[in-house]
């Protein structure tokens, strides 16, 4: 019996081996469509006023803290229906504005904030597990493209850009629901900015490593073993990234799909012009 459990543990360590160097192998071989343009020029106010979504979440906390450290970033607002550590710290501080808010499809009374903001990070979302389907699709779907017709209907004015993390395996065409409701999500947001001073990006990560406050040591044992495939990006890393993309007014046309080795590159060239090191 001890030797069979030895046996079955050995195979299944292998098993996990030969998928993590798999995964890499294709992420090295697949992921990488836009790189950021060397003489590319950046709006400084462009990320004047940042809207957060999701910030109470392990995604949302990291575009949170990445808002926050930005220098170019004059006004955080977080909308959410509860606190969190960081938003009652950096509250208490003065460094975020917290709308308390409940129903994310009316944003009635909301209009004269709206209309002042350059750029919202979009983490607001859930599992798909266990959901019922038309509660995951009312979430990823009618929650975002509520808010962007409000916000559309406050302000037109560029530089405008729209963040969604929808995650790696979203499209209209997949089998799976929750990715045709991020896809369509995607979609809709795009064609509602055309004509508009918006741009809107879905940001189709792979794996998101929490922030430091809410890293455990799995996650910190997982990440280098996903980062030669380009398969892993630290939630603040993917705020940064959002923050680039977002001042390289004329580099990325509206409706653009963003992966993981994509967002990696506009982070790095975020930490190197704004001296910020690594994220954490």
């Amino acid at each position: 019996m001890l030797h069979f459990l030895k046996i079955s543990a050995l195979t299944l360590l292998a098993a996990l081996v030969l998928l993590i160097i798999g995964l890499n192998l294709w992420g090295a071989a697949t992921l990488g469509s836009h790189s950021p343009q060397a003489s590319a020029k950046r709006d400084g106010q462009a990320n004047r006023v940042v809207m957060v979504f999701g910030a109470t979440g392990s995604v949302g906390d990291g575009l949170l803290k990445a808002a926050l450290q930005d220098p170019e970033v004059t006004t955080v607002y977080a909308v959410t229906r509860r606190l969190s550590p960081r938003l009652q710290a950096a509250q208490a501080a003065g460094q975020v504005q917290v709308i308390l808010h409940e129903d994310f499809t009316d944003y009635r009374g909301m209009e004269d904030v709206l209309a002042t903001v350059n750029t919202v990070l979009w983490g607001l979302g859930t599992t798909s597990i266990g959901m019922d389907p038309e509660t995951y699709r009312h979430i990823h779907e009618d929650f975002p493209t509520a808010f962007v017709a409000a916000w559309l209907a406050a302000r037109k004015a560029g530089p405008m850009a729209f963040h969604y993390v929808t995650g790696m395996g979203t499209g209209e065409a997949e089998s799976a629901q929750w990715a045709q409701a991020k896809g369509r999500a995607e979609r809709r947001v795009a064609e509602m900015a055309e004509g508009t001073g918006l741009r809107t990006f879905g940001h189709r990560s792979v794996w998101i490593r929490p922030t430091d406050e809410n890293a455990h040591l799995g996650t910190r044992l997982l990440e280098p073993l996903l980062q030669p495939g380009h398969l892993v990006i630290r939630a603040v890393d993917l705020g940064r990234a959002m923050l680039e993309i977002s001042a390289r007014t004329a580099e990325l046309p509206n409706g653009t799909l963003i992966d993981n080795r994509d967002a990696l590159e506009y982070a790095r060239v975020y930490r190197q012009h704004t001296g910020l090191g690594e994220a954490g």
